[in-house]
C-alpha cells in the first residue's frame, strides 16, 4: 500500500493519490504570494522548497534564498511534520490553494473551518 495525502475539512476527509503537492496563499498583511512545495513521506510531510514574491512583515526569505523570476526561493531543510493544520479566519485575502498532479483545491475559504493535511495510506 502506497502513501497518499489526506485532507480533512468541514467534517469530510478526502485521500489524494499523490506524494507531491504545493500549498500557496496570499499573505494577509503584505498581499504577497507565498508558495511551498511538500513531499509525502513515511515520516510525514516534508517541506522541500519555499517561495515568496517579495518580503515584508513576517515573510522574509529564508537562509540561502535566491531570486528566480521575481520569487525568492529556498530550501528550508526542516524535518518532516506529522500534519499541517491550516487556520481559516474568513478574513484573509485568500484561501489556501493545494495543488497536486490531478488538480487544485481551495481550502479554508470560510471562517472556523480549519483544515488538516497529513500523510496517509492509500
Amino acid at each position: 500500500m502506497g502513501m497518499a495525502l489526506c485532507v480533512a475539512a468541514a467534517g469530510k476527509v478526502i485521500a489524494i493519490s499523490t506524494t507531491l503537492f504545493t500549498l500557496s496563499w496570499t499573505h494577509s498583511v503584505e498581499k504577497t504570494e507565498w508558495a511551498e512545495s511538500w513531499q509525502v513521506t513515511p515520516q510525514g510531510l516534508e517541506l522541500t522548497q519555499a517561495r515568496v514574491k517579495g518580503s515584508g512583515a513576517g515573510m522574509d526569505p529564508g537562509e540561502g534564498a535566491r531570486l528566480e523570476d521575481g520569487w525568492w526561493v529556498w530550501s528550508p531543510g526542516l524535518p518532516a511534520v506529522p500534519a499541517l493544520v491550516l487556520a481559516s479566519s474568513g478574513a484573509t485575502v485568500s484561501a489556501w490553494t493545494l495543488c497536486h498532479s490531478g488538480g487544485c483545491l481551495e481550502l479554508g475559504a470560510r471562517a472556523d473551518q480549519p483544515v488538516r493535511v497529513e500523510a496517509c495510506q492509500r
